[in-house]
């Protein structure tokens, strides 16, 4: 992960100012919530590089990246630093062969629990043992796994420029735990496909692959056309227990732009469009009668 180049100093510079840059979501403190997200930020501070963390941590805090690209086993970046043009990054991860790739699939397979939890789009919490079963690694151990480069004068590797994009990465992890699948070469859905067609997989993994389809109505007007409205449609209506609920189950956006977080910037909204909802369900129409709790 970083290079034999002796390290020169770089007197402080001051970055310039990005319009829009992607923001890290953590203020202050450590970055990333979930263990994936920390194992992979834990490989970057494992190298102590000293200041250049430091630094890299505030990059991403102030916007300086202004975007990320990805593809199988690779991510480019663009950073704004103290220079006119922005340097250009690139993260690329060793991708496991397709014969490292069934065995990891088998070593899932022999465990539905795995199954389950990838088609419920979360990340086992010890899927590092399927890979360890499989003798691959699935966080960068080695030099050879995790290669970086930036356009940088700064010949340390990794920059602080490569830091930022580094923790910006961890974060992403937090909201796509499949992105580190796919820096090692291998989509979410490609990934459950071999799981589901892995030799060792045994009925409980099959079924937990394929969700039961719910039946359609026997009659095709009920399908279509739907029946009527209860008079008192829709009920009894009363304020919802959680402000902005679903907001919270969206979690995180993808590399956020903005200054603040979404959720305190739009909570207030969602709580004014509530009560102004209220306000005209108590508001009988003509000829019906006020909603109930309302």
């Amino acid at each position: 992960m970083s290079d034999d180049f002796p390290r020169r100093w770089f007197p402080p510079s001051t970055p310039r100012d990005v319009k829009g840059g992607i923001r890290a979501h953590s203020r202050r403190g450590t970055f990333g919530r979930s263990w994936w997200a920390r194992r992979w930020i834990g490989a970057l501070e494992a190298l102590e590089l000293g200041g250049r963390l430091a630094r890299g941590r505030a990059y991403a805090r102030r916007g300086q990246v202004i975007e990320i690209a990805f593809e199988k086993g690779q991510a480019a970046a663009r950073v704004q630093g103290s220079r006119r043009e922005p340097y250009r990054v690139e993260l690329a991860m060793r991708m496991l062969r397709r014969d490292e790739w069934g065995r990891v699939a088998a070593a899932l397979a022999r465990e539905a629990r795995f199954a389950a939890a990838l088609l419920a789009g979360e990340m086992p919490p010890d899927v590092e043992e399927a890979f360890r079963a499989a003798g691959v690694p699935l966080f960068p151990r080695e030099r050879g796994d995790l290669l970086t480069s930036c356009s940088c004068p700064d010949v340390s590797n990794p920059c602080k420029h490569i830091a930022a994009v580094h923790y910006l990465l961890g974060e992403e992890f937090d909201r796509d735990p499949f992105l580190v699948f796919r820096l090692r070469g291998l989509d979410r859905d490609e990934l459950i496909a071999l799981v589901g067609a892995a030799p060792a997989a045994g009925p409980a993994a099959a079924e937990a692959a394929a969700p039961a389809a719910e039946p359609l109505p026997a009659d095709p007007a009920g399908f279509w056309q739907g029946g009527p409205l209860p008079q008192d449609f829709p009920g009894e209506v009363q304020p919802p227990p959680a402000t902005a609920a679903l907001l919270g189950r969206l979690g995180q956006f993808p590399f956020w732009r903005g200054r603040d977080a979404i959720f305190p910037a739009l909570a207030p909204v969602f709580q004014a469009a509530s009560t102004r909802a209220l306000d005209l369900l108590a508001t009988p129409a003509p000829g019906r009668p006020a909603r109930r709790g309302a």
